[in-house]
């Protein structure tokens, strides 16, 4: 943690209450599966399977990455956050606008309500944009990594500039394709552009802070960058403009090989490690980065096999989502809040005492029993989840949701025995 800055961080009150909200939207999540019940098998644009989704990437997975970014803009960018006041008010109106929007996919009301609720998610999710990229504007690190951040926050705009769109065309009808096509491309954005981009530029700080490696490659990481961010224009440009099934084939192969150099990037950091023994946190983010691979391949399958309806595509299309959102967006999360999280309130109790009273470290603001049992659940969810995607057994799916619930719980245990921690010191 010595290699996080201190003297830029943003005060504590402007992270807490995102990690806070996820967690307990993360607890949503696993309730809206129990309920979905055999609709989680059914299309992937039904009602309440878009819910889930919504509420998983935009509840769970980007409000604890807007908290977590807020933080650790001192150390990609070296500079402090533009605006802790607009941060603040950024973080209500996504609250609220996530759940408001949530609600209409759930109940299907597309063209009352989902207009107003994804015009309040854009004008939530534009106001992250501009202090992100106004910090970014007066950093005096501008380097491949803090390059990555700012373009997934450019591609957040971009997604959801295409989501809010589509939402109002429900209403107003001026797209000429269907909405499944849109819908494809806001999908594909968010989870390439937003998601991947952003694991990959902060990753690239983090897990070699974290596992103590030198001498790395980052040449990888600009091939990474240039490699993705091409299939991402293209993607784009092919989605509106050309509809060239052929251009999909090349898009995919340029993610990918983006997606190879930065897997070369983290595995000569694991390689070179002097961190030899992985805590909690980094098998976490050690699984997300290998289950990159699930979402690969499961592309390539919809992809390669000309597959353009029916139930096999789209069993294979909700596995692929699932693979993005449970296998990688929701692992890495479990696995660096137990690395952020901590130290955030550590500075907040502790920063002012240091040097003059014995405190407590970082890890020891919760149990590791509880994070080391939430990481075994979790693993047996994948699994029975992934069982239940492929065997279509409802049975399968119970237990697997059960198992989620589970995992949300322990979670939510150690973030609010981390968040209420009262200081303890002894003397030197």
């Amino acid at each position: 943690m010595n290699g996080l800055n201190k003297s830029n961080a943003p005060s504590a009150s402007v992270v807490i209450p995102h990690f806070i909200f996820g967690a307990l939207a993360l607890i949503l999540v696993s309730v809206m599966v129990f309920i979905a019940d055999s609709e989680v098998f059914g299309a992937y644009f039904g009602n309440k399977l878009v819910a889930i989704t919504h509420m998983a990437l935009l509840g769970w997975g980007t409000m604890i990455i807007f908290g977590a970014l807020y933080q650790l803009i001192p150390v990609v960018f070296e500079t402090s956050l533009y605006s802790e006041k607009l941060a603040g008010f950024t973080f209500w109106i996504t609250a609220f606008s996530v759940l408001f929007l949530a609600y209409t996919f759930w109940i299907s009301d597309y063209t009352n309500l989902l207009p107003v609720a994804a015009v309040m998610m854009f004008v939530s999710l534009f106001l992250f944009v501009f202090n992100i990229a106004m910090s970014y504007k007066k950093a005096q690190k501008k380097n491949i990594s803090s390059r990555f951040v700012v373009t997934a926050v450019m591609w957040l705009a971009v997604t959801e500039l295409i989501g809010v769109l589509t939402a109002l065309n429900f209403k107003y009808a001026f797209f000429e394709s269907t909405h499944l096509h849109y819908l494809k491309i806001h999908a594909g954005l968010g989870f390439t552009g937003w998601f991947l981009m952003l694991i990959i530029g902060v990753g690239s700080v983090l897990i070699p802070m974290f596992l103590i490696s030198h001498q790395l490659n980052h040449k990888k990481l600009e091939r990474a960058y240039y490699l993705i961010n091409a299939g991402l224009v293209l993607f784009l440009i092919n989605g509106f403009v050309l509809n060239n099934t052929v251009l999909d084939n090349l898009t995919w192969i340029f993610t990918v090989a983006g997606i190879g150099f930065f897997g070369s990037f983290v595995y000569d950091s694991y390689k070179k490690r002097l961190r030899k023994v992985l805590d909690v946190g980094m098998k976490h983010t050690v699984i997300a980065i290998a289950a990159l691979l699930a979402p690969v391949l499961v592309s390539g399958l919809i992809l390669w096999t000309g597959e353009t309806e029916g139930a096999f595509l789209q069993r294979v299309t909700v596995l692929y989502g699932f693979s993005v959102i449970f296998g990688l967006v929701t692992t890495i999360i479990l696995g660096q809040t137990y690395k952020t999280l901590p130290f955030i309130i550590w500075l907040q109790k502790y920063q002012s005492l240091v040097g003059k009273k014995k405190t407590p470290l970082p890890r020891e603001l919760y149990s590791e029993k509880i994070a080391g049992l939430q990481f075994i659940v979790y693993l047996f969810f994948l699994v029975f989840m992934i069982a239940a995607f492929v065997s279509g057994s409802l049975v399968l799916l119970k237990i697997g949701s059960y198992l989620l619930l589970l995992v949300a719980v322990l979670y939510n245990v150690n973030i609010f025995k981390i968040v209420m921690h009262q200081i303890k010191t002894e003397e030197l």
